[in-house]
């Protein structure tokens, strides 16, 4: 009977790095979202070349307990947030849900001529004004979510004002006689990150992120906004509420 080749029974040397970097996860020495040391460090600490380091990264990454930023390092995954999709979709009642704090930054304020697909959502004449809310959305610090909400101009003046004191496009509206509003559809997309994406997501260009449109009406029924949100794919899940109201 043929005898396994010497050392056939070894955990290999790699994985055997994958193995015990995975137990700092688990006993929480890496916290979600924590850097790992770089690639040299590791090294020295398991007195391999990087070469086997890397690897056993890959191998990490692949059971998505980890990802690379490009130029930045190697992090620890979070849980996914789930992200509800219904008739009201609020960011910070959504993420305050998941026990996650929820923060917005704002990328650009402006005021300019409706594109044809945002006059007819929200049922503008061509050449109308619309103020656009460009921003960053974050959860404990994480950004999650670039979005943009876009408005009419004639009918909320002085929404910019309003989005620039407060941050929040449900308390803006309300400031401007919006007292209520609700989802009237929803599409969801999946794509891949441009380079500008992935900077503000910190994601690798390329990475997979679901992109989301939507219109959102007052009790009469008229469109008071329309909203794009490109969400990183890995850190969000979608879900569907069941559409109560």
């Amino acid at each position: 009977m043929a005898q396994s080749p010497p050392g056939s029974g070894r955990t290999s040397v790699w994985k055997s790095i994958s193995i015990t970097l995975t137990d700092d996860i688990a006993q929480g020495r890496y916290r979600p979202g924590d850097k790992l040391p770089s690639e040299a460090q590791l090294a020295a600490r398991f007195g391999v070349n990087r070469h086997t380091v890397r690897r056993a990264l890959a191998a990490m990454a692949d059971q998505g307990l980890v990802h690379a930023r490009r130029g930045a390092g190697v992090f620890v995954a979070a849980a996914p947030t789930d992200y509800p999709i219904g008739k009201r979709v609020r960011f910070h009642q959504n993420i305050a849900r998941g026990g996650q704090a929820p923060t917005k930054q704002i990328l650009m304020l402006e005021t300019r001529i409706a594109s044809a697909s945002e006059a007819e959502a929200l049922h503008l004449e061509p050449g109308a004004l619309v103020h656009v809310y460009d921003g960053l959305s974050l959860a404990d610090g994480q950004p999650i979510a670039l979005f943009q909400s876009i408005f009419s101009a004639q009918a909320l003046p002085d929404l910019l004002t309003a989005l620039a004191q407060m941050q929040s496009v449900t308390a803006a509206l309300k400031s401007c006689g919006v007292e209520d509003y609700t989802r009237a559809e929803t599409r969801i997309t999946a794509k891949l990150a441009t380079a500008t994406q992935a900077l503000h997501l910190r994601i690798s260009e390329g990475a997979p992120i679901l992109r989301t449109t939507g219109v959102n009406i007052d009790t009469e029924g008229r469109p008071v906004e329309f909203g794009r949100t490109w969400f990183a794919g890995d850190r969000v899940t979608l879900t569907v509420d069941g559409l109560e109201g």
